[in-house]
This record gives C-alpha cells, sequence and structure tokens, in this order.
C-alpha cells in the first residue's frame, strides 16, 4: 500500500513552535470556567452594552441556573435547547445546562415554526430555553407538539441599561405563566447538582448543520472536541493576556461557540456581545471596547466596509481577524487592508469538525492560486491531517482537486442518531466534507467549492467561487453568488446574483461583460440579477439554495 503524501504534513513548517505544541484536551469548558474564576474572579467575563458580569458572577449565575433544571427534572444525558441571540443570557444558559450535566442544542433563532419543530423532535429535547418574544409568538405551539417539558424565557434587556434603539428593539413582555424567568432563576441562588460535570467524552453540543443543502442533522461535539479547538485557538492566535473577543458570529453557530466563547473562557478573557449584527453598533463596540480578537463572514466584513461612519481607527486595537463561514475573496482581503490595516485571516471548518481545521496562522499570508485566483483558506494544524481524495477515496497528487476529507481531534464522532448518515460521512472515522479543493506542496489549502455547487453547462464544470471571486474585483459589486440554472442549448448556465455597494451605479449587462473579459467563455453569467440584499443565513453564509430556487421559480 503506498504511503500517505499528505501523512507528512508539509504544513508543520509553517507553524512556529507555540502552534505546534501538542494539545490534550482533558476536560470542558465548565472546568475552563472555574479556572478562570479561581485565578481572577473579578475580572469581566460578558459585556453587554453597558452590563457587565465577572466570571465570580456568571459561575454563580450559570450555578443557580444548573440547579433550577435539575430540580425541574432535567437528567444527566439530557437535550437543552437554547434559541437564543448574542446576549449573556445566551451563555448562562448554555453554561447552566451543562452543569447539569445536560447537552445543549443550539437553534438558530432565525428558525421558523417547521425547522424548530424538526430539531426538536430529532433532538428529542427536555428544556427549552429562549426569548420571551419568540415563546409568545410561535414557540408555544411548536413546544406544544414537542418532548419538551421545561421552558425558561428570557428578555435581552436584561444585563444591561443602555436600551440600544438599532437592535433591541422590543419591549420586555409579562412573564408567561407556562414558562419560568431566565434571570430569575439565574438570580435565584440555586446550588448546581453535584457529580454532574462534563467528561471529555461526552457530548457537548448537537449542532444542526444549516440546512443549506438538505434536512439539518445534529454533529454531536463532544466536550473534548470544543476544548481542542478551543485550545487551540489560544496558543495559535499570538494574543494578549485577557484578551478581549469581540463576538461577531452568532454563538449558537459553531464558529461562535468555539472560536469566540470557547476561545474566551479557555483564556479568561472578556467576550463583548451586542445581541445581534447592526454595522454601526458593531462598529461603537469596536471603539467602546478595543477588542484584540474577532471572527466572522466575509459579508459582515463588507458591511462594516461599507458603513458612512468607519473609520481605521476602529480596527486599531485588532491584534488578529479572521474570516470564516462564507467564502473571503481576495479582492476583499485586499480592500480591506488599504482601507483599515488589518490583515483578514481565512480559516476553513465546518459543524462537522467543530468550526477550524485549517487557518491562516500569525505572521504568514494566505497565497492565492495563480491559476483560480483561489485565496488559500489556510493551513492545518499539527494534530490534524487533511487529505484530497478522488471519487474512489484514492489521494491525488498536491495541485490536484478532489474532495477535502479531515481526521482530527476536532473531528465530531457522527450524527446524532444517523447511523447511516454517520457511515456515509464518517468513513472510518474520517470526515468527508463534500467540498472540493486542492492542496499545494507546502501544505496551504485551498477550497474551490461545495461539491454539490458545480455547475455543468456543456459538459464543462464551473465552480461558482471563480466567477465570484471575478465579480469581488469590480468597484460596484458588493455581494455575490453564482448559481447554475436550466438551459435547453447547454443543460445548465451560470447565473450571478449581485448586490451592490451604497452609491454605486452599474447594470446587468456591464457585470456581465466585465466576467467575460476576464474568464473562459463557458464560465461568465449569462444571467446577471441585481438585488438589493443577498439571502443569507443568521452566520452570514449566502444561501445559494433559496437563490436556485428563485432563479428556478423565474424560469
Amino acid at each position: 500500500m503506498t504511503a500517505s503524501r499528505y501523512a507528512a504534513r508539509p504544513w508543520l513548517a509553517l507553524l512556529d513552535e507555540a502552534q505546534r505544541a501538542p494539545v490534550d484536551p482533558a476536560d470542558s469548558l465548565v472546568h475552563a470556567l472555574r479556572r478562570a474564576v479561581a485565578k481572577t474572579p473579578e475580572r469581566t467575563f460578558l459585556a453587554y452594552f453597558d452590563g457587565r458580569l465577572t466570571y465570580r458572577e456568571a459561575d454563580e449565575l450559570s450555578d443557580s441556573v444548573a440547579g433550577h433544571l435539575a430540580a425541574r427534572g432535567l437528567e444527566r444525558g439530557d437535550r437543552v435547547a437554547v434559541l437564543l441571540q448574542n446576549s449573556p443570557h445566551f451563555v448562562l444558559a448554555v453554561l447552566g445546562a451543562w452543569k447539569a450535566g445536560a447537552t445543549v442544542v443550539p437553534v438558530n433563532p432565525m428558525y421558523k415554526s417547521g425547522e424548530v419543530t424538526h430539531v426538536l423532535r430529532d433532538g428529542e429535547v427536555a428544556a427549552l430555553i429562549c426569548s420571551d418574544r419568540a415563546w409568545e409568538t410561535y414557540l408555544r405551539e411548536t413546544a406544544a407538539d414537542s418532548p419538551v417539558r421545561i421552558v425558561l424565557t428570557g428578555c435581552e434587556l436584561d444585563f444591561q441599561t443602555r436600551g440600544d434603539a438599532r437592535v433591541l428593539t422590543f419591549e420586555r413582555l409579562p412573564q408567561a405563566p407556562d414558562a419560568d424567568d431566565l434571570t430569575a432563576v439565574a438570580r435565584a441562588g440555586h446550588q448546581a447538582p453535584a457529580d454532574r460535570d462534563p467528561a471529555p467524552s461526552g457530548i457537548a453540543l448537537i449542532s444542526y448543520t444549516s440546512g443549506t443543502s438538505g434536512t439539518p442533522k445534529g454533529a454531536t461535539n463532544t466536550h473534548a472536541n470544543i476544548m481542542y479547538n478551543a485550545e487551540r485557538q489560544r496558543t495559535g492566535l499570538h494574543l494578549p493576556e485577557a484578551p478581549v473577543y469581540y463576538a461577531l458570529a452568532p454563538l449558537f453557530h459553531i464558529t461562535g461557540m468555539v472560536c469566540q466563547l470557547g476561545a474566551c473562557l479557555n483564556s479568561a478573557g472578556t467576550l463583548v456581545l451586542t445581541y445581534r449584527f447592526e454595522a454601526g453598533v458593531v462598529l461603537d463596540a469596536f471603539a467602546e471596547h478595543r477588542p484584540h480578537y474577532t471572527v466572522g463572514p466575509s459579508t459582515a466584513f463588507m458591511a462594516l466596509a461599507a458603513h458612512p461612519a468607519v473609520t481605521r481607527d476602529h480596527f486599531s486595537s485588532f491584534v488578529n481577524i479572521s474570516s470564516g463561514g462564507a467564502p473571503l475573496p481576495p479582492a476583499l482581503v485586499e480592500k480591506f487592508r488599504a482601507g483599515f490595516g488589518p490583515y483578514i485571516r481565512n480559516g476553513y471548518g465546518l459543524t462537522e469538525c467543530t468550526a477550524p481545521c485549517a487557518s491562516v496562522p500569525p505572521g504568514r499570508e494566505a497565497p492565492v492560486d495563480p491559476a483560480s485566483g483561489t485565496l488559500a483558506v489556510g493551513v492545518p494544524g499539527p494534530d490534524t491531517v487533511v487529505r484530497i481524495v478522488d471519487d474512489k477515496g484514492a489521494e491525488v497528487a498536491f495541485g490536484e482537486q478532489g474532495e477535502i476529507v479531515v481526521r482530527g481531534p476536532q473531528v465530531v464522532p457522527g450524527y446524532w442518531r444517523r447511523p447511516e448518515a454517520t457511515a456515509e460521512t464518517f468513513p472510518d472515522g474520517e470526515l468527508r466534507t463534500g467540498d472540493i479543493g486542492f492542496m499545494d506542496e507546502q501544505g496551504w489549502l485551498y477550497v474551490v467549492d461545495r461539491k454539490k455547487d458545480m455547475i455543468n453547462a456543456s459538459g464543462f464544470k464551473v465552480w461558482p467561487r471563480e466567477v465570484e471571486d471575478v465579480l469581488y474585483t469590480h468597484p460596484a459589486v458588493r455581494e455575490a453568488a453564482v448559481v447554475g440554472v436550466p438551459d435547453g442549448y447547454r443543460g445548465e448556465t451560470v447565473k450571478a446574483y449581485i448586490s451592490l455597494r451604497p452609491g454605486a451605479d452599474t447594470d446587468a449587462d456591464t457585470l456581465a461583460a466585465y466576467c467575460k473579459d476576464r474568464l473562459a467563455a463557458y464560465k461568465y453569467p449569462r444571467q446577471v440579477e441585481i438585488l438589493p440584499d443577498l439571502p443569507k443565513t443568521a452566520s452570514g453564509k449566502i444561501l445559494r439554495r433559496e437563490l436556485r430556487s428563485r432563479a428556478h421559480d423565474s424560469q
């Protein structure tokens, strides 16, 4: 049998000593919280507008949530769904559930009733923690047809007094008679149940995939999975002591959960929360809190760069900025650096590998593939092996395209109660990502596109990312997404959906011609449609699936 060329891990030469150091994820974020309390109890853990919670306070409040859940009959291993935005309520709910011995099921607050129903039933959820508005609006009816038997509701006006009307656009509702108040429960002084500390191998999260390509499945992220990547973040980002993290990514998303909440806890740092993304609110938080690190999708950085009040000073405190969850066009990286100073470091990961499995190390810049114009997403860590394989699972040579597969301590054991899907996606414990990419001889990884998004135009393969990267070099383009649409002659043809930068003026024909000058004839978009905004997931990933449906409906 031929030895694996990827097992040599050529990327190790690109990592420094701290980044190459071994990591042993021996416990959980609950244990990391306790270490922070023992070391710096009065340090600010959560900053929420003008509100502050210290590590000691967060520990006591989450203890009380855990004690309440246990008193209501929640048992070790039960599932607790948390459907909240970026506020202290989310953090206290998650930590409280873990202290009660439960598994957390983070749920996108943008989900509609049917989507939530799927999660509650599939995860056999015993407890639901959500906003008071969501409970009154639709979740009471949704939960009635599910296994949920314990409900806590919270109002995100708590733990702050500023009431920023740009995002906190709601009023407090009367406490529901069929739900307990999360804040009151947290302040009640209950003791966490004894002997329910999480084990490293225990399931910390059932993280449902975003559903961009089908019915969401629950990835079973263990406490060890989370701690491994949280520790890699701590040792690999070169942040100062007591770093300040800004939560740009939503915490219910695996990137926000691990690279913001997990990394912050593991570093005994401060996590800045502002409920949800609004560019002006984010920039104000940057100016007020002077964060050292943030991570978010490229679409968020596009929105920040387009805000009329943005200045270089807003980004002057950052030591490291990362992008993940959506493709990062090379043109955006350079425009952002020229305009505001920081170099945005690319990263790559999936829910199934507990956020990152490759990233651009500090001190390095991701190369751009000269043939395709694709920006490298980074290099794997020292304990991770990324390989590129063909349709039969055989390794391809460096530089050749194939499916990206990942093996490492951050890869989940499988999907929640889906043995067939687990066997298909994780053969022998190795994650088949469904992404097409290649690796160069130095170990830089490039992601070309999702396997399912490839466009077949007259027998020629067209990867949407390549067309999108060209569109992003046009000065008028703010967002771009490319999909295949049915074509009577070519089988499929290329269609681009575009949103424009503020004040920009162009038209569809101009954009199509711009691409025609820079791409092979079979690749440039025959159809271009300009929209005010492109549809996205709550984590900022552009939903090509919705755009394909829009295109098919208009045929």
